[in-house]
């Protein structure tokens, strides 16, 4: 069976309003990219892009590229976040001239970043700049502007014609059984059945598909179930951690990826309905000025490769179009895991994609 490689991407490289009034004029991702520091000896930042430049996703150019780039390497579509509070939509500039523009020509869906926006960078509930709220009438209402807006467009992502859409933090809802019966109640007056997807960290698959989702992704890096403990006896790592002098270092959290892809590759198997996902680096350091961070240490195209193999060829299609692999992320340059070509490593993340492929 054929297998259809999504790749996350942020739609946060171009100016808006709020990001205006809470980070000063001008502010994108590029920002936080930009002013990155080395924080310990050998640490790559900050990390810079080649090809792309320093790209403007209002642009139709820009985002032609991004889809051209992902097609020639293999990428099947992009899976872009969703900024959605009660109404008011943040960032969603890109996603609606993709709609109106009807270019580029490139599968897309959408999942849901349902977390506080905070200043931190965390979603938590310090520092909000603006929050959720959940109710029934605002179940309805987003259900109604995916349904009008949204799912009717031809490129968008479908499992048996089912729009496909995801939901980054399930636990945050009071009530996300409500939610989803009250979701697919909605999409069924427009003639529509939904594919729901969960991003899956901690949780049993099986408690996902209880709450009312079709399936799930296992998000990475953020699922390290089971390997915590087994890298901390990784001597000459656990070394690397204590030579560092600032408090932020010290309590900073590294992982090496070798031994990270090493792990994966041991341990992986599926179970229920849970879509793989793989990672080309972690370092969010760039948004943790003077605050601890959490990165992956010596990561290169090669070990990608691994990794991304060993799972397109594990991994078995659940049916003919439940076929995903998810990358986690196009370009996440603020945290450091981004397919997008850079000054160290240019295109050989993109090329160790189709070279899997390709076998």
């Amino acid at each position: 069976m054929n297998k259809r490689l999504i790749a996350i991407n942020l739609p946060q490289f171009h100016p808006f309003k709020e990001n205006d009034e809470w980070w000063g004029k001008g502010f994108t991702e590029w920002t936080n990219v930009t002013k990155a520091k080395p924080r310990y000896h050998g640490h790559y930042q900050p990390q810079l892009p080649t090809d792309t430049g320093f790209y403007d996703l209002r642009l139709p150019e820009a985002r032609q590229m991004q889809a051209d780039m992902a097609k020639k390497y293999g990428i099947y579509g992009f899976c872009y976040y969703h900024y959605w509070f009660n109404g008011h939509r943040l960032m969603e500039k890109p996603v609606d001239e993709i709609l109106a523009n009807r270019e580029p020509n490139f599968p897309f869906m959408l999942c849901w970043a349902n977390e506080n926006w905070a200043r931190n960078w965390d979603g938590g509930f310090k520092n909000v700049l603006i929050e959720q709220h959940y109710s029934k009438a605002d179940d309805i209402a987003h259900m109604k502007y995916l349904c009008e807006k949204v799912f009717s467009d031809k490129r968008y992502i479908t499992v048996d014609g089912k729009p496909v859409f995801a939901i980054y933090k399930p636990n945050l809802f009071p009530n996300i059984k409500e939610t989803i019966s009250t979701w697919r109640e909605v999409a069924k007056q427009y003639g529509l059945e939904l594919y729901l997807i969960s991003a899956k960290r901690t949780e049993l698959t099986s408690s996902l598909i209880n709450m009312g989702f079709d399936s799930c992704f296992d998000f990475q890096p953020l699922n390290q179930q089971g390997f915590s403990d087994w890298y901390w006896r990784n001597i000459p790592f656990r070394l690397y951690r204590f030579i560092f002098k600032n408090k932020e270092n010290i309590f900073s959290h590294y992982l090496s990826y070798k031994s990270y892809v090493d792990f994966q590759t041991k341990k992986y198997h599926v179970e229920g309905k849970c879509y793989p996902c793989v990672t080309p680096n972690w370092d969010n350091s760039p948004r943790r000025v003077n605050k601890p961070f959490m990165a992956f240490v010596g990561s290169t195209p090669d070990l990608f490769y691994k990794w991304l193999k060993y799972i397109y060829n594990k991994f078995i299609p659940f049916s003919k179009d439940e076929n995903f692999i998810f990358i986690n992320a196009w370009n996440e340059w603020a945290e450091g895991n981004h397919l997008e070509p850079d000054l160290k490593w240019g295109k050989k993340y993109l090329e160790a994609i189709n070279k899997v492929i390709s076998i």
